[in-house]
């Protein structure tokens, strides 16, 4: 972890993750929800920002000229597809072991993305600037969310966009997202979340706010055991995504 320097980094959390970093790619594995759950992130990253940015999501590369940064990006799985859709992507995380993992990955793939082992504090004080800011499944696993997420907000370009994703604080999320993902069904190691680190849409967009962007849309994601598939829904009593806008 040759450049952490964010105050905001939580190093039980990346150890955590580092000890992982070797299964990112195994979709059986400990990352199995993650890679079920991607699709609906890419579908609704690739939605909104051709809405902000008014391209058409149906092209080929609807991404196409526009930088992203993927923060806490672990072994790829979400920089990959945005890659594979035109954008030009950076992905950051502290945990050495995941960037090896996703650099690694990405070269066996013939994709070229820009990956670094070190924070979004350090990349907001060089006064790097990106259309898309992304800070999925990660808002929750910082020491200092407000710190967090005011550097995620100096990236963001004028016109860009921010998206997050996280677990909403409720009796529900403590229920479906630690007992029953993490004791129960074994869906991710236990101890892999911290509910009183969940924050409600409300807290995030204040927070937001505080950084100059706008909360443009909410989404809920909810889990279907039919079909065993993630989808978009009204209900963001425990994961949701939102989208925020900097004016132009």
């Amino acid at each position: 972890m040759s450049r952490m320097t964010g105050a905001s980094i939580d190093r039980d959390e990346v150890a955590r993750f580092d000890a992982l970093a070797a299964r990112w790619w195994d979709e059986r594995g400990p990352m199995a929800v993650l890679h079920k759950f991607n699709p609906v992130r890419v579908g609704y990253i690739r939605d909104e920002a051709c809405r902000i940015f008014d391209r058409d999501p149906a092209a080929p590369f609807p991404l196409e000229g526009l930088s992203v940064i993927d923060i806490g990006c672990g072994g790829g799985v979400l920089s990959e597809p945005l890659a594979r859709l035109g954008a030009s992507v950076t992905g950051l995380d502290p945990a050495s072991g995941n960037v090896a993992a996703a650099r690694a990955h990405a070269e066996a793939e013939g994709l070229s993305i820009d990956y670094r082992d070190e924070t979004i504090e350090a990349v907001a004080a060089r006064g790097e600037r990106f259309d898309i800011v992304l800070a999925m499944e990660v808002v929750e696993h910082v020491s200092d969310r407000a710190g967090f997420l005011h550097a995620c907000c100096t990236t963001v370009k004028p016109g860009g966009l921010l998206f997050a994703a996280t677990l909403n604080r409720t009796m529900r999320s403590f229920a479906l997202a630690i007992v029953g993902a993490e004791y129960v069904l074994r869906w991710l190691p236990r101890g892999t979340h911290d509910w009183e680190k969940f924050v409600t849409p409300r807290e995030l967009a204040a927070d937001l706010a505080a950084g100059g962007l706008t909360v443009t849309d909410t989404t809920g994601v909810v889990y279907n055991p039919l079909n065993d598939s993630w989808r978009a829904s009204r209900d963001t009593g425990v994961n949701y995504m939102i989208a925020a806008h900097r004016p132009a």
